[in-house]
């Protein structure tokens, strides 16, 4: 009764109907220009994390502040007084920008060791490469040489020199997310009151719209840096690097993957649909509907405050998969019924049309929102939001299809079909053959696909590499992979060492020291000062038991900490290690600018801490993060032979890995969920578990190759990678709907399984083989893309397509015909 009602509306108010679509396009189109595209590390964190609230207490206790790198390899030497000048002037450049807190390069550090002096005199004249009579030479071995600044500050060539770009603090931003977090905090200890949900509500909105306010400054104040750097290429390569500017850099690839690809898709489904079809009606209406239920739910994601992520900014193309499909099924049939009802009116086979093809619809978009719901069971707020986008989507889709296909028909004047390429198509006929005649291989090539998918299942690695997100022609992955391989790591890694508290008879013996320091050490006894009472001999060296631990391992660049100025009092002190008075000395002593660069960001005496800053050689082929993070926590218990509450791994590196491995966790498990809830809808369509089991039996086959596929190439499973099973089961599942539905209607006519499964193929087949057709040469173009999370995902959707349709019309009738699930009449 409904269907009939819906019909005979749609049919008769088609004008308005149109009207209404175009108003809701139109309103919804307006406010999809304030849709949020978001990059940002907090973006792939997860929320729950407690190592994020452990890196975000250590943040707080030292300086850590967000910065900029940039690499530069100069054409004159390093040390000349043009490259000097030039270095100066860059200097000079950045801190005009508005933003930018400090810079500091070769010409700022300390020189400890050009000449070499004692302690008490470093502190009271500390020397830099602009200090006079300052010798080059010297300068030269201790920058290339200094466990300070060795791959690190320059190259061991000597030929690159990184400049950091410290960025101020937003003492704001700062603010809201810790009034933010607050709230985060006390609900994973218990249930929030009414007036707290209110204040967190609140908190949590005031976080997100000053995120969203000052993320143009952040962008601009990117490209300054960009523009203030680039005349100086004049002088050598000059490359931007740091964690803040490859988000940046991604938001512009998602936006313009966005904007170029998603145009080129369509332009080249326009031109395939018009091969396919041979009229202009049936190109314009699956573009037309594809674009307005695009528009309309941007708007209504922009509305709900929902944000393009890395994760989520393939969603269009998505939609566009299940809208096309939608809608060239609609086509199909229709044009179907006019070949079999050519004296039917247009309303007439609309009607035959719509009653045909709307439960299978209806049925293909419940099972979509029941597997993209399974994402909102995950723990990470990005993949929440995809599902969430996608079952707007998907419905969406479907209001479309079913609004816009009737009314755009009924505006058309009916017209015979153009049937020049269905004539010449004959892939469904022999498919049809091949599953009378070959079902024995059919198993066998299925088996064998099993067989590779099993193996290259357990080689799927998951992996979160920046560098290799970019092609390597690109001027991001040029600038990472120098600073990666030259100045020491990309991705940061912290170690926090919490020290148990110092005995009394050792503070005693820190107060002895070299002769030429015994007076000193008398003075700054006497001082309340109690910071040359944490440098005991056994704290150093524990610091330098895990500092040389850390370097040796193959993965790591650089390692910054107290380890690495206690190694410099080896040179000045012809091998000897600074002792506690001589570090507790400079810990007091240096002036502030250069005690910001050598201790306050390695030791905190307040909270008896100790820090390692590690960099990551990202582009390291053999690295695996998550087997690294595990070495490193059980080598500090056993090798160096620390407690485990007594050390602390945290930082982006960290974060990230547990975002991946939650997210590889949280997908087995949304996965199975999501074959659960398929399964049950094909239980409830066809009332038959033996028709359940085929129906996921087929659906099995893309996701496993996909995943074979992912393991042998050695594509590791990222945050955009892993979602790709859920295309594969939604796309199997359209065609495997389709497909039964007919299927059914078929057997229905005289109970002949094979002959059922040849009329099938000769009628649904044509909908299917049309949809992959076009969406796998419009997605090709994906591959093309300077981003490669974009490529691989435009490759991997292509391979989905093919897989899919070559198994629901081999693989799936096949089962069909073996099985006999739909019954036997009597």
């Amino acid at each position: 009764m409904f269907l009939q009602r819906y019909i005979d509306f749609v049919t008769d108010h088609f004008k308005s109907v149109l009207i209404f679509v175009a108003l809701a396009t139109g309103v919804f189109g307006y406010y999809a220009q304030y849709l949020s595209i978001d990059a940002s590390a907090e973006t792939l964190l997860l929320e729950n994390d407690v190592d994020l609230k452990l890196t975000r207490e250590v943040h707080g206790r030292y300086i850590s502040p967000d910065y900029l790198v940039v690499a530069f390899s100069p054409k004159e030497y390093m040390l000349s007084e043009t490259n000097i000048a030039t270095i100066k002037a860059l200097k000079e450049s950045l801190l005009r920008i508005k933003g930018v807190e400090s810079v500091t390069s070769l010409l700022d550090v300390p020189l400890l060791e050009s000449p070499p002096m004692a302690v008490s005199e470093v502190v009271k004249n500390v020397r830099t490469l602009l200090s006079p009579d300052i010798d080059k030479t010297m300068v030269q071995k201790e920058l290339t040489s200094s466990p300070l600044y060795a791959k690190n500050l320059v190259s061991d060539d000597f030929k690159t020199t990184a400049i950091l770009v410290n960025l101020k603090e937003d003492a704001k931003y700062t603010e809201l997310l810790q009034k933010r977090n607050v709230f985060i905090e006390l609900q994973q200890k218990r249930e929030l009151n009414k007036e707290e949900k209110k204040e967190y509500e609140a908190a949590k909105k005031a976080f997100k719209e000053y995120g969203y306010s000052t993320r143009d400054e952040v962008h601009q104040l990117i490209e300054n840096v960009r523009s203030t750097i680039h005349p100086f290429r004049k002088d050598g390569e000059v490359f931007l690097g740091g964690v803040m500017m490859i988000a940046d850099d991604m938001i512009g690839f998602v936006k313009s993957d966005i904007a170029i690809y998603g145009t080129a898709i369509m332009l080249i489904m326009v031109l395939m649909l018009w091969v396919i079809f041979r009229q202009v009606r049936f190109v314009v209406l699956p573009i037309l509907v594809s674009f307005c239920a695009v528009i309309i739910t941007t708007g209504i994601n922009a509305l709900l405050g929902l944000e393009v992520t890395v994760v989520s900014s393939n969603y269009v193309a998505m939609q566009l998969i299940t809208t096309l499909s939608l809608v060239i099924h609609l086509i199909v049939s229709y044009r179907e019924e006019y070949a079999l009802y050519p004296h039917f009116s247009q309303k007439e086979l609309l009607e035959i049309t719509l009653k045909r093809m709307s439960v299978p619809s209806v049925f293909i978009i419940l099972t979509s929102v029941a597997g993209f719901g399974s994402l909102m069971t995950c723990d990470i707020l990005p993949i929440i939001d995809l599902g969430t986008m996608m079952n707007i989507g998907v419905t969406v889709s479907l209001i479309a299809a079913y609004l816009l296909f009737p009314s755009m028909m009924m505006l058309f004047p009916k017209k015979e079909p153009v049937l020049t390429f269905d004539k010449a198509f004959t892939l469904n006929t022999i498919f049809a053959q091949i599953v009378e005649h070959h079902g024995k291989k059919i198993i066998v090539i299925v088996v064998a696909i099993l067989g590779f998918s099993l193996v290259g299942t357990t080689q799927l690695i998951v992996e979160n590499s920046f560098i290799n997100y970019f092609k390597k022609s690109t001027e991001i992955y040029q600038g990472m992979q120098k600073i990666d391989n030259n100045l020491g790591g990309t991705t940061p890694l912290e170690i926090v060492i919490k020290f148990p508290e110092t005995k009394s008879e050792e503070k005693a013996k820190t107060t002895t020291g070299s002769d030429e320091l015994d007076s000193f050490a008398d003075e700054f006894t006497e001082t309340d000062n109690d910071a040359q009472y944490w440098f005991t001999a056994q704290k150093m060296e524990t610091i330098l038991k895990v500092h040389d631990y850390l370097v040796s391992l193959p993965e790591v660049g650089n390692v910054s900490s107290l380890g690495t100025l206690t190694k410099v009092g080896r040179i000045l002190k012809e091998g000897k290690d600074f002792d506690g008075v001589e570090l507790a000395l400079m810990y007091n002593e240096l002036p502030l600018e250069f005690k910001k660069i050598l201790l306050s960001p390695y030791v905190n005496t307040e909270y008896n801490e100790a820090r390692f800053v590690v960099r990551i050689v990202d582009s390291n082929k053999d690295l695996r993060r998550d087997e690294l993070l595990k070495k490193i926590q059980t080598d500090l218990e056993t090798k160096i032979g620390l407690k485990k509450e007594e050390f602390k791994l945290v930082g982006m590196m960290v974060l990230y890995n547990n975002m991946l491995q939650s997210l590889f966790d949280s997908q087995i498990g949304t996965l199975g969920l999501a074959l659960l809830s398929l399964g049950a809808m094909f239980l409830f369509l066809f009332r038959s578990l033996k028709i359940a089991v085929v129906a996921l039996t087929v659906n099995m086959v893309p996701i496993s190759v996909i995943f074979g596929i992912m393991g042998v190439a050695g594509i590791p499973l990222d945050i955009m990678s892993i979602t790709i099973a859920s295309i594969a089961l939604g796309i199997t599942v359209d065609n495997t709907i389709h497909y039964f539905y007919r299927f059914r209607e078929e057997l229905a006519l005289d109970g002949d399984y094979i002959a059922s499964m040849h009329r099938a193929h000769g009628t649904i087949a044509f909908g299917m083989f049309y949809y992959s057709l076009a969406t796998i040469v419009g997605f090709l173009v994906l591959v093309t893309s300077n981003f490669i999370p974009t490529l691989i995902f435009g490759l991997l959707t292509v391979i989905v397509l093919l897989v899919a349709i070559v198994s629901d019309l081999l693989f799936s009738p096949l089962l069909v015909v073996t099985f006999k699930p739909f019954g036997v009449k009597k």
